[in-house]
């Protein structure tokens, strides 16, 4: 049996905060659409107080930037650039293009093609997200994007150092200290000084992410995503410190992130509600996470392992950590989720951080139908076809009789006159 110890806010709440988002964002597109940099600068001006000369950032001021930061800080940048290319090119080596004889004289196959431009958003307002440069722009630059542009918005009165260097050492070509709804809009409609890209992906908050849903069909995103979600699944084997501090670490993204216990055990349910109230006094992002965890925060008591499977499944979160005796048992049998944890001795700040494994990941239930971000997402796979001309008379006969079948005479026509042609020929 399953019961609910504890639950956030209800549907109908979400929906009328996401309706106001909304309708925000598509009055800030429309202006940035009309009005150009100028808007732009606007908005960037209300929102960020930042209006330089030029949003983009010159060689110098990336030199600058670097040249600031300490060398271990550097060195951890490099080393987690490192892990993260290397996962890359690994899932890039699995995609192959293809060709084959599927029947005789008939040539099918497949290319895969990098996107042209990509735009990088890396959130950088409440907290410098310095691993989405690593996330985004170093991926887009292993998948062979030719242009990568990366946008993050000023950080304490200009641009954050750190992330300027993750960004460079990624790869960027062009670097904007830009930030929100205006720094998305400009990257895919373009401006008078920033050229409209292809595709845009990276985390943000519910501005950035309703405004990429809302580009969707004008340029490509990597996903869906909203705000960060947590599943930690345990039972017995865990304690409650751990399963509070993986809950409570990715409760500290925002006040509106999701973080939910999945459990067989009563005690755990106990020890981990007593040790989030106890280390809410201490954690510096305590405010955060603690209106987090109040309003957004769940417990769930299952009876058995396959309910906890069952409930996981329905719940669908971008991050799932499992601490139970037997972890591969989810990873065998579970299908919606971002990314697993697999194990007390990993959790979701590896992922989000240095290990390799990407961490723009599904959220709102979008792990029912798709992964995370990849190298893959950045490449087209696109299809071509060879026929010689007596498959071409073989093929023609079966196209135009099921054309004929749907009622298309234009197409039974192509396929017809190729049969005319060529038939005669290899007859």
């Amino acid at each position: 049996m399953i019961k609910v110890i504890k639950s956030g806010i209800s549907a109908e709440v979400a929906a009328d905060m996401d309706a106001k988002v909304k309708s925000i964002v598509e009055g800030i597109l429309k202006g940035i659409e009309e009005g150009g940099d100028k808007v732009v600068r606007e908005l960037s001006e209300k929102f960020d107080n930042w209006s330089p000369e030029s949003f983009r950032l010159s060689d110098a001021e990336i030199e600058a930037a670097i040249a600031r930061l300490p060398e271990q800080t550097i060195d951890d940048i490099k080393f987690a650039q490192t892990q993260i290319r290397r996962f890359a090119e690994i899932q890039k080596a699995a995609l192959r293009d293809v060709e084959e004889e599927t029947l005789p004289g008939v040539i099918l196959g497949h290319k895969n093609i990098p996107v042209n431009s990509v735009g990088c958003y890396i959130p950088g307002g409440k907290y410098p997200m310095v691993a989405s440069a690593h996330m985004s722009v170093l991926t887009a630059k292993v998948a062979g994007v030719k242009r990568v542009i990366a946008c993050a918005p000023p950080h304490g009165g200009g641009p954050n150092d750190a992330i300027v260097a993750a960004m460079h050492l990624a790869g960027a070509d062009e670097i904007y200290c830009l930030g929100g709804t205006q720094a998305v809009g400009a990257m895919a409609l373009g401006t008078e000084s920033i050229k409209p890209v292809d595709m845009l992906v990276g985390p943000g908050n519910a501005f950035v992410a309703e405004a990429k849903r809302q580009l969707y069909g004008r340029v490509g995103i990597d996903l869906f995503a909203g705000p960060t979600e947590t599943l930690v699944i345990a039972d017995d084997t865990c304690d409650g410190e751990m399963a509070a501090t993986d809950l409570l670490g990715q409760a500290e993204h925002g006040v509106n992130s999701p973080a939910i216990l999945l459990t067989t055990s009563e005690k755990l349910v106990a020890d981990t509600q007593a040790e989030i109230e106890r280390q809410l006094k201490t954690l510096e992002t305590a405010e955060t996470a603690g209106q987090a965890w109040r309003d957004y925060g769940q417990i769930i008591l299952c009876d058995t392992e396959e309910e906890m499977l069952a409930e996981a499944d329905r719940i669908a979160s971008e991050h799932v950590q499992v601490m139970t005796h037997n972890p591969d048992y989810f990873l065998e049998n579970m299908t919606n989720y971002g990314a697993l944890f697999l194990g007390k001795e990993t959790n979701v700040s590896y992922g989000d951080k240095v290990i390799g494994t990407n961490h723009t990941l599904p959220t709102k239930l979008a792990a029912r139908y798709t992964g995370g971000l990849w190298v893959g997402k950045f490449i087209k796979t696109c299809t071509y076809q060879r026929v010689t001309e007596e498959a071409s008379a073989m093929v023609g006969e079966y196209c135009s009789r099921l054309c004929a079948l749907e009622g298309f005479a234009g197409h039974k026509a192509q396929a017809d006159l190729r049969v005319t042609r060529y038939k005669s020929k290899s007859a």
